[in-house]
């Protein structure tokens, strides 16, 4: 008998489909060069009830705020590449530095172009509920950029109320280098960067597996440790109506979400 040979019949009835896969979908838009969020996501957002699908933008280093705000055009396109034509549960798009330089409204406006009515996480708007969670009003502040990069990060922190007792930067370009900084270097100094008047410590940029380390940087510095990837993780999460206190993932996963 040759495969042409071989009889193949018709099931009795169309299969029953479910409404969706996965009862909740998260959407995520990161940099093409971006090592750390979708490791992050799966660790701290994926399960059996949450969904993360992801799309890449095209990104060229080095880091600075000429370079961040040209990903602005491709936010619309890249939303559109996430299940196209189906709705999502949070949209989060992952990159700290050109949050800052782009801005969280015009983020906003831009994936929902392709994406009506989603609600969008971008690490600056999710970090700052999150050190409200966490009660903080005086705060340190970590990132892995230039002064150059860091400067409008601390305008916009500053802008929004917070008092920024310490601000350390490390003068990094690459965000490929950003992400290659080991977890006893994201902890030493984050020990360093920590004033002992701040309320908490905020550790910039999704390249950086800060997340990975907070918890132990916690028990370091005696403070909540709220970092991009942590912050974008527990606002979808919450958004997708999982309330669950993880303490095992720092202070900031036993923390209600507050919208708006």
């Amino acid at each position: 008998m040759t495969p042409d040979d071989i009889p193949i019949g018709t099931a009795s009835r169309a299969p029953r489909l479910d409404d969706r896969p996965l009862e909740k979908r998260v959407g995520l838009i990161i940099l093409a060069t971006d090592h750390t969020t979708e490791v992050d996501f799966r660790c701290m957002v994926a399960s059996e009830r949450i969904g993360v699908y992801v799309t890449r933008i095209p990104y060229a280093n080095p880091v600075t705020p000429e370079n961040l705000m040209k990903m602005q055009p491709q936010l619309t396109a890249g939303a559109a590449l996430i299940l196209p034509d189906e709705p999502l549960d949070a949209v989060m798009y992952s990159c700290t530095s050109a949050s800052v330089v782009i801005g969280d409204r015009q983020i906003e406006a831009a994936v929902q172009a392709a994406k009506p009515g989603v609600p969008v996480v971008t690490p600056t708007a999710a970090s700052v509920k999150g050190l409200k969670a966490v009660g903080a009003k005086r705060i340190s502040i970590l990132t892995p950029y230039t002064v150059e990069t860091s400067r409008p990060m601390a305008r916009y922190f500053a802008d929004l109320g917070f008092r920024i007792d310490r601000f350390t930067c490390l003068g990094l370009t690459d965000d490929r280098e950003m992400a290659r900084i080991s977890h006893d270097e994201i902890a030493a100094f984050a020990e360093e960067a920590t004033a002992p008047q701040s309320d908490a410590l905020f550790i910039s940029c999704t390249a950086v597996r800060a997340a990975e380390v907070a918890p132990r940087i916690e028990k370091t510095i005696g403070k909540p440790v709220v970092s991009s990837n942590l912050a974008t993780a527990w606002a979808c999460l919450r958004l997708c109506g999982d309330a669950t206190a993880r303490p095992e993932l720092g202070t900031l996963m036993t923390k209600p979400y507050l919208e708006g």
